[in-house]
This record gives C-alpha cells, sequence and structure tokens, in this order.
C-alpha cells in the first residue's frame, strides 16, 4: 500500500532532473502552466490562489505595509525540519506533513536535519525515507545548534518556497496553506506568531522579553521572533547567514537585505512526547546576539558611524579637560602634574583616538568588500527597461545546476510574467 501511494507522490528530484511540475491526479498550482519547470525560479506569470483553495486562510498581521507588486506562484516546496532527539514525535509529524501536502498538490521534499541525537531519531529518518522519498536525511557529527542545523537544510533544499517547522509538534503542519497564501500577496518571509502559547512559564516570560527588546531594538514588528514555523522564498533562505544562535533573528536579517515580512498567527501545541531543549538561558545570549545583529543590519557598512560618534566624544571632553587644566596652570600657576583630571584628561584622548582607530579600520574592511562590480549587486528586486534583466542570485552563478545569468533569466520569462525578483537583495 505505500508503494502505491508512495507512486503518486512527485520529488523535487524528479523535477530537478527535467520533469515538469505536473502534480498527482492531474492537479495543478493555480496561475502556474503545467509546463513549467524549476530550472529557473519564481519566472512564472504571477497570481494569487483561489479562495477554495485556502479556506482557513485568515487576513494576518503584516510586518510591513502590504507589497503592491504581484508575485510568481510557487512550484515546489521544501519543509526544513531541524531536530534534535526527537524519535517518539517524526513518525507522526511525516503523517501530518504528507497529508497537507498531498493536499496541496506540489512536488515537495521533507528536509530532517538531525543535529547530533543521542535516541533513535536518526534509524526513524531512515525509515521515513525508506517508505516516503519525498524525505531527505541530514546528520550532524554532533549538536552545533538549530542555526547549522537550519543553514544545512537550506543548503540542500529545492523548492520555490521553503517551510521550517519544530519537530517536536508543537507547529501544526495544516497552516501550512495560510503560509502560501500570505506569500501569495508578495511579501518574500512570512513568520508565525504564536498567539496562545502551550509552554511552561519558564519559556514564555523570557520570550516576552526578548520579542519586546528585538522589536524596539531592530524596528521589525513582529510579536514573535522565536516562533520557529516560517516560509521564506528561495531567495531570503539564499541570503542568510546563518550561524551560532542567529536562527531567531532571520526576519531581522532579511528585514536588513529589503525583503518583505509579514507575520501570521498560527495554532500552537503543547509537547507531548520529549523535552524542550531551550530555557532561561537562551534570553542571556539571545541579547548578545542582538548586538551582533544590529552591527551586522545597521553598521556593518558605515562603521565610522558607530565608533567615531563615541571617539568624537571622548576627544572632545579630553581636550577640554586638558585645556581647563592649561588656562588653571597659567592663570594661577598651581601644580597640575599630580592631579586627577590630568589623567582623565590623557585616557579620554588616548581612547577618542582607538575608537577612531576601530572605525578607520571597519571602513577599510568595508571599502575592499565592495569593490565596483560589472553586474548588480544582489540588492536589487527588479529593473524596467535593462536588457537581460537581473540574475536570479544576483551573480549570474548557476542555481540547481542550471547557469541562470542574465540571458537565461530573461529568455525564459513568459508574456505578462510577474516582476522579475534577484535571489539575494
Amino acid at each position: 500500500m505505500g508503494e502505491a501511494r508512495n507512486r503518486g507522490r512527485v520529488t523535487l528530484g524528479q523535477v530537478q532532473q527535467g520533469s515538469a511540475a505536473a502534480v498527482p491526479n492531474g492537479r495543478t498550482r493555480p496561475g502556474v502552466p503545467r509546463s513549467r519547470s524549476r530550472a529557473v525560479p519564481l519566472t512564472g506569470a504571477a497570481g494569487g490562489h483561489a479562495t477554495a483553495e485556502h479556506p482557513s486562510a485568515v487576513k494576518a498581521t503584516a510586518a510591513s505595509a502590504a507589497p503592491d507588486d504581484g508575485e510568481a506562484a510557487p512550484t515546489s516546496i521544501s519543509v526544513v525540519v531541524p531536530c534534535m532527539n526527537e524519535e517518539g514525535n517524526l513518525p507522526e509529524l511525516h503523517r501530518r506533513l504528507s497529508a497537507v501536502l498531498d493536499r496541496i498538490g506540489l512536488p515537495a521534499e521533507i528536509v530532517i536535519v538531525d543535529d547530533g541525537s543521542s535516541d533513535g531519531t536518526w534509524a526513524t529518518v531512515r525509515a521515513l525515507h525508506a517508505a516516503d522519498p519525498r524525505v531527505i536525511g541530514v546528520r550532524h557529527r554532533r549538536n552545533f545548534g538549530k542555526a547549522e542545523g537550519l543553514a544545512n537544510g537550506f543548503a540542500v533544499v529545492h523548492g520555490d518556497v521553503i517551510v521550517t517547522m519544530d519537530g517536536d509538534l508543537q507547529d501544526d503542519p495544516d497552516e501550512l496553506p495560510r503560509f502560501l497564501a500570505k506569500l501569495d500577496e508578495g511579501y518574500d518571509l512570512v513568520s508565525g506568531w504564536k498567539q496562545r502559547r502551550k509552554d511552561p512559564l519558564g519559556k514564555t516570560f523570557p520570550s516576552k522579553i526578548f520579542n519586546w527588546t528585538v522589536r524596539r531594538a531592530s524596528g521589525v514588528p513582529l510579536h514573535d521572533f522565536n516562533c520557529g514555523f516560517k516560509a521564506y522564498r528561495r531567495e531570503v533562505a539564499q541570503s542568510l547567514r546563518l550561524y551560532g544562535e542567529l536562527h531567531r533573528f532571520t526576519p531581522v536579517l532579511a528585514h536588513a537585505e529589503g525583503f518583505r515580512i509579514g507575520e501570521l498567527p498560527v495554532q500552537h501545541h503543547a509537547r507531548t512526547w520529549g523535552q524542550s531543549k531551550y530555557g532561561w538561558s537562551r534570553l542571556v545570549k539571545g541579547f548578545l546576539d542582538l548586538l551582533t545583529v544590529t552591527f551586522l543590519t545597521q553598521y556593518r557598512q558605515r562603521p565610522m558611524h558607530l565608533f567615531g560618534l563615541p571617539g568624537l566624544v571622548a576627544l572632545a571632553l579630553g581636550v577640554l579637560v586638558g585645556l581647563v587644566l592649561s588656562l588653571d596652570k597659567l592663570v594661577t600657576g598651581s601644580a597640575i602634574g599630580q592631579r586627577p583630571a590630568l589623567l582623565l584628561a590623557v585616557l579620554l584622548v588616548v581612547i577618542g583616538g582607538q575608537f577612531f582607530g576601530l572605525g578607520l579600520l571597519g571602513e577599510f574592511l568595508a571599502h575592499g568588500s565592495n569593490a565596483p562590480r560589472a553586474e548588480l549587486r544582489p540588492l536589487v528586486r527588479e529593473t524596467i527597461g535593462l536588457a537581460g534583466g537581473v540574475p536570479s542570485n544576483g551573480t549570474g552563478a548557476t542555481v540547481t545546476g542550471v547557469p541562470t545569468g542574465p540571458a537565461s533569466v530573461s529568455a525564459s520569462r513568459p508574456a505578462g510574467a510577474g516582476p522579475e525578483r534577484g535571489a539575494a537583495r
């Protein structure tokens, strides 16, 4: 029975090998031509989904103004599930995910990243792959963290849309059509919002503090940065550099690159098997990572603006204190060699010089990384009247084994297609 069921499923590997993006039972995605392939992503005609396809779709909270341009409908979906010690949850998660993906009717894959599990998680992934060829497994040598799990998942996926979710069954797979509907409105990243969390106070209270702080510091008006249930367009996932514990800040990093962010309230379920891997300790780590993200997103290309102001203030104060001491010496003849104010003046001047030095060093590095280019930088959303258009990844590099330079992208766009998009902005 399992073989018969799998016979009707279209895997992304088959699509990558050149088969058309036809789906089981002859169904096609509304607005997507039957003959479309995954050679060049997001170049088909723009169009939303029929209302009947997403009956549960509700109006979501937008983290930015609703985009006013159309978006190409996705032709394939990848689900990335980073997990650790979740052998008891994966079979049910796969069952529910498979049912939802079958209803959606697009070529799909489920990428499960085993981040150093010590139980039977990897054996479960093997069994799932044997029963369903859409399941792909990636196993880490040891526990490297969720950010590395997502990064490796993003590196192997093939879908136009990439959905990330946890493997603990607290995220509801039935929400996938609503994420697709929200992406169809023109957003590049849709983040879930667990309005009614089914977690203990030790997780919810630190999360509220963290979310409020990140919201104020980044200017991205999301309610739940910690939610792992997100949907990305492929070019967003390709542009993210995830390491350490930056997985919590993917909306902030994407927003800094000019991508459009939306938010969607989602259902959240209580954990029924296994133990949570997070607690109060992530609050301190999160604030430290927030400092890193703030620097990377706001001052990476202008480091002198960060270091120059405190350097200027320190230099001004040091010179001012030195002038006051000098006038006192000249007018009253008082000895200043043993006065603490003299040491303070010297210290301020030295600190100010060091800040300026750091700023100049940062500017040298930024200048070296922004050499003149013959191609558009990967920050362009679309162009008008430019021969060849924009490369799909901003560099003309090969994507999924197919050259995607300006000529190939331009040639593959049908008449009436939606706005051309870059893979990174």
